[in-house]
């Protein structure tokens, strides 16, 4: 009876874990309008709650088949035979984007990424890969690597973690393409306006041209007829 009440409390609070960061997440991720701010406060946020140690989050580039580059990164470093860009099936990245399911490796190769710190640097335990979806588009890959084995409950939480993040990343696109359009119409409309006030303005300066064509023919009849007069008076 002991262990059964143990497991409910544990159950209980795994469960408040789960609906604390969730709503924890939701939060920071509201308002945000830029995708590499957005990118990089998920990571630095997520890392120490799933107890990871080093992260990457690669958005999507691509109009059509996934196209994933590097936009953010958590104790990353770069190294000169690791690509910062994959399209669909390339490495676990681009497997993950082309599958739309995550992976999960329990034996990472000691060769695969090494976790760095002052003091040193060792392979992790554990590596998951998840696709960040809005309505089964690919809209960004997030990639997490830990020294410890990531728990069921830590699982659920980036299941459904990378559910909101879909919906974020879509509306920062949806804002960026808005804005973009009104770029463009604010663009437009002031081309109008000054192809419009150089139209208006062109029938006033033929006019005044006319007039002062005008005024200097019957300047010049006035000159012709006065040199005749005084001609005459000679």
């Amino acid at each position: 009876m002991i262990g059964n009440l143990r497991d409910t409390t544990d159950k209980n609070n795994a469960q408040d874990w789960l609906k604390t960061n969730l709503t924890k997440f939701t939060w920071l991720m509201q308002g945000q309008r830029d995708l590499v701010t957005v990118s990089r406060t998920i990571l630095s946020e997520l890392a120490p709650v799933v107890q990871a140690q080093h992260g990457a989050f690669y958005i999507n580039d691509g109009n059509g088949d996934p196209d994933l580059k590097l936009l953010a990164s958590y104790a990353y470093r770069e190294r000169k035979h690791l690509a910062n860009r994959f399209k669909a099936g390339e490495g676990l990245v681009g497997q993950c984007a082309l599958e739309r399911q995550p992976i999960l490796i329990n034996d990472v190769p000691a060769d695969y990424v090494q976790i760095s710190s002052g003091l040193g640097e060792a392979k992790p335990l554990n590596i998951v890969v998840l696709p960040v979806l809005f309505e089964g588009t690919v809209k960004a890959v997030i990639e997490l690597a830990s020294f410890n084995r990531f728990s069921e409950i830590q699982l659920s939480f980036l299941n459904q973690l990378t559910e909101s993040i879909g919906i974020v990343l879509n509306t920062i696109a949806a804002m960026m393409r808005t804005e973009e359009l009104l770029n463009q119409s604010r663009s437009l409309a002031a081309d109008q306006r000054a192809a419009g006030a150089a139209g208006a303005l062109a029938p006033d300066i033929r006019g005044a041209a006319s007039a002062a064509a005008g005024r200097a023919a019957a300047d010049q009849r006035k000159a012709g007829a006065a040199a005749g007069r005084a001609t005459a008076d000679e």
